[in-house]
C-alpha cells in the first residue's frame, strides 16, 4: 500500500464515520436499537448507560480492523482501523466529556464557532428527539444551521 493511500485513508475513514454513526443515530439508535439507546434521553441511575453498548460494539470492531490490518504486515485494515479509533477519540471527547460532562473533573472551554455549533446541535437533539422523530443526528458535525450567529 502506497504512502499517499496511508495518508488518505486515514481522514478518509475519519470522515467517513460520521456518516455511519449519523445513519446508526437516526435508523438504528432512534429505530430498533431505541431499547440500548433509551437511557441515554431519560435519567438514569449510575454512571454507566445502555447506550454505551455502543462505543463497546464500536471499540470491538477497531481492535478487530487492527488485528487484521497487522496479519502478514501492515495492510488497510490497520489505517481503516486508525481512522475508526481517531473518530472514536473525537466522539467520546465531544459527546461524554464536552457535552455530558461525564468526567466531571475534566473541563473543556466550550469557546469556537465550531465548537458551539455542535454543541448547539447536540443540544437540540436532547431537546426534540424522541424515539421516532428528531433532529440533528451527527456527532462531530453539524449544519450551519446550528451556527451560533444564524
Amino acid at each position: 500500500m502506497s504512502l499517499l493511500l496511508q495518508l488518505v485513508l486515514v481522514p478518509l475513514v475519519f470522515c467517513l464515520m460520521e456518516g455511519v454513526a449519523w445513519a446508526l443515530h437516526k435508523y438504528g439508535m432512534h429505530g430498533f436499537l431505541w431499547v440500548l439507546h433509551e437511557d441515554h434521553h431519560r435519567g438514569h441511575r449510575g454512571w454507566l448507560e445502555k447506550n454505551d453498548s455502543f462505543a463497546a460494539f464500536f471499540s470491538v470492531l477497531a481492535i478487530a480492523l487492527f488485528i487484521r490490518g497487522v496479519q502478514g504486515g501492515i495492510n488497510t485494515f490497520f489505517f481503516v482501523a486508525i481512522g475508526v479509533t481517531l473518530y472514536g477519540i473525537g466522539y467520546v471527547l465531544f459527546h461524554d466529556i464536552t457535552f455530558h460532562r461525564r468526567i466531571r473533573r475534566i473541563r473543556v472551554p466550550r469557546k469556537g464557532r465550531y465548537l458551539k455549533r455542535i454543541i448547539r446541535a447536540h443540544a437540540a437533539h436532547h431537546q426534540k428527539s424522541t424515539r421516532y422523530q428528531g433532529v440533528s443526528f451527527g456527532f462531530l458535525w453539524a449544519p450551519r444551521r446550528y451556527d451560533v450567529d444564524a
